[in-house]
C-alpha cells in the first residue's frame, strides 16, 4: 500500500483517532497517530481536583450504554461503569408541582413529536420554528437545546436534530471518561505536541507537514472537528473539494461547558447525583447535578450563548452566576460554601473550536459529505462524520473504525488485484 513511513497516518488521537488507530493495528498496518495537544482524548479529558474526586471537563456520559461499544470496553480495562441514569426530565419541587411538571412533560414530547414530523418534509427549517407561538415551556425546550446540541433551536436544523438515535440509557464511568480514553490510547504509536500544518497528496504517498516533523504514508484520516477544517488550520495540497469545506462550515461545533463547584458542610436536602435547572423560564440558565457520585461538589453546566458569554468573562464569572442561581434554589447561605474546583473552556481550545458538532438547518446532509472519503488514500473521522450518533464519543469511535475498515478493505483488493 505504502512506500513511505508506514501505511496509515491518523490526524487526531481522539476518540475517532484511538479508534482508527486500534483497528488499523488489528488489521496488521503500520500506523503513525499525530496529535496536536500533549496528551491523548481530544474532547474527552479528566482533571483531579482539590476534593481528590477526578472530573470529565469534556465527554462524561456513556450515551445509548446498552449499545454504545465502550461500555464493554471501559469495563474491560478495569474502569467502573456507574449504572445509574440521570433524572434530566424531571422538573424538582423548586421549579414546579405535579400538575405543572405533567404540563411539562405534555408539551415537551409534543415538540418533539412536531420535530420527528417535520424531519420527514421535503424543506429543513430550523426547530425553533415548531415552538408553540407563546408557549409556556419556549424558553425551557430552548435551554435544554443549548445543554444538548450546544445551541439555541433557531440555530438547529430539524432533520439533524430529528436524526440523532438515542436509547435513553445513560451511564457514567467513574474514574472518568477521559481516563478511559487515556488508557485506550496509552500504548498506541502517538506522537504528541506537534500539530499536523500540510498534507500534500500530489505524490505517490501522501506527505503530512506536522510540527512535530514530517511523514510520508499511503493514507490518512483526518479526525480533527469541522470546526479546524473550515478555519482552514491544516493546508490541502490540492485544496478539499469546495462541498467538504461547506460542510465543514454547515456542521459549526455547539458550546457546552462545564463549572464544578465545592460544596462545603451539609449537602442541600437533595440525595446524590440530583439534578436541578437554574431556571424554567428563560433560556440563559444552567444545569446542575448536585452531589454527582455521592461527592461534596456541584456540576454546572452551560451551553449556547450563555456558555460562550461566561468562557470569555472566565471562571470566576461563570462561579458568579451559578452562585447566583443556586442561591435562588438553595438560600443565599449556600454561597460562601462554594468554591472552584475546575472548569472548562471549549470554545477557545484552539485544537477544538467548539464542543460538538450541529448542523444548520438545511445542513443535516453534509455529514454524509464531510464522512465521504477522497481519491481512496483521504478518509475523515468524528463524531461530526456520524450520521445518528453525532456528539458523542461512541459516535467518533465507530467512526474511526468505519474508516479504518474501509482502508484495510482497499488495500486487501489491491493485494487481491495485484496476485
Amino acid at each position: 500500500m505504502s512506500g513511505g513511513d508506514c501505511d496509515v497516518v491518523v490526524i487526531g488521537a481522539g476518540a475517532a483517532g484511538i479508534a482508527a488507530a486500534r483497528r488499523l493495528i488489528g488489521h496488521g498496518l503500520r500506523v503513525l497517530v499525530i496529535e496536536a495537544r500533549e496528551r491523548v482524548g481530544g474532547r474527552a479529558v479528566t482533571a483531579a481536583t482539590a476534593c481528590s474526586w477526578p472530573v470529565d471537563l469534556g465527554c462524561e456520559w456513556l450515551h445509548s450504554a446498552d449499545r454504545n461499544p465502550l461500555t464493554g470496553l471501559a469495563r474491560a480495562a478495569g474502569l467502573t461503569v456507574v449504572e445509574k441514569l440521570p433524572d434530566w426530565g424531571r422538573l424538582r419541587r423548586v421549579h414546579a408541582d405535579e400538575a405543572a411538571q405533567a404540563e411539562w412533560w405534555a408539551a415537551s414530547s409534543a415538540f418533539h413529536r412536531r420535530v420527528a414530523a417535520a424531519a420527514a418534509d421535503p424543506v429543513d427549517r430550523p426547530a425553533a420554528s415548531l415552538l408553540e407561538p407563546g408557549g409556556r415551556w419556549n424558553a425551557l425546550l430552548n435551554a435544554i437545546s443549548t445543554w444538548a446540541n450546544g445551541v439555541e433551536l433557531d440555530r438547529l436544523s430539524v432533520r439533524d436534530y430529528a436524526s440523532y438515535a438515542d436509547s435513553g440509557v445513560n451511564w457514567r464511568i467513574r474514574e472518568g471518561y477521559g481516563s478511559f480514553f487515556a488508557r485506550l490510547g496509552a500504548a498506541l504509536p502517538v506522537r504528541l505536541g506537534g500539530a499536523v500544518q500540510h498534507v500534500d497528496l500530489r505524490g505517490k504517498d501522501i506527505a503530512v507537514e506536522a510540527a512535530s516533523g514530517s511523514v510520508r504514508a499511503g493514507a490518512v484520516i483526518v479526525t480533527v472537528p469541522p470546526t479546524v477544517l473550515a478555519a482552514g488550520s491544516i493546508r490541502f495540497t490540492p485544496p478539499l473539494p469546495a462541498a467538504k469545506l461547506a460542510a465543514a462550515h454547515g456542521l459549526p461545533l455547539g458550546i457546552a461547558n462545564k463549572l464544578f463547584l465545592a460544596l462545603d458542610g451539609a449537602p442541600p436536602d437533595l440525595p446524590p447525583d440530583s439534578h436541578v435547572l437554574g431556571a424554567i423560564d428563560r433560556v440563559a440558565t444552567g444545569s446542575y447535578l448536585v452531589r454527582p457520585h455521592g461527592q461534596s461538589m456541584i456540576s454546572a453546566y452551560f451551553g449556547g450563548a450563555l456558555a460562550r458569554e461566561l468562557e470569555a468573562a472566565g471562571a470566576a464569572a461563570m462561579a458568579a452566576f451559578a452562585g447566583d442561581e443556586l442561591a435562588g434554589l438553595f438560600g443565599n447561605a449556600i454561597r460562601p460554601r462554594l468554591h472552584i474546583l475546575a472548569s472548562s473552556a471549549w470554545a477557545g481550545d484552539p485544537f477544538a473550536r467548539g464542543s460538538y458538532s450541529f448542523a444548520l438547518p438545511g445542513h443535516a446532509g453534509d455529514r454524509a459529505i464531510l464522512a465521504a472519503p477522497l481519491d481512496d488514500r483521504l478518509y475523515f473521522a468524528g463524531e461530526a462524520c456520524s450520521a445518528t450518533d453525532f456528539s458523542t464519543a461512541h459516535g467518533a469511535f465507530l467512526s474511526g473504525i468505519a474508516a479504518a475498515d474501509a482502508i484495510a478493505a482497499r488495500r486487501g483488493g489491491a493485494a487481491a488485484r495485484g496476485r
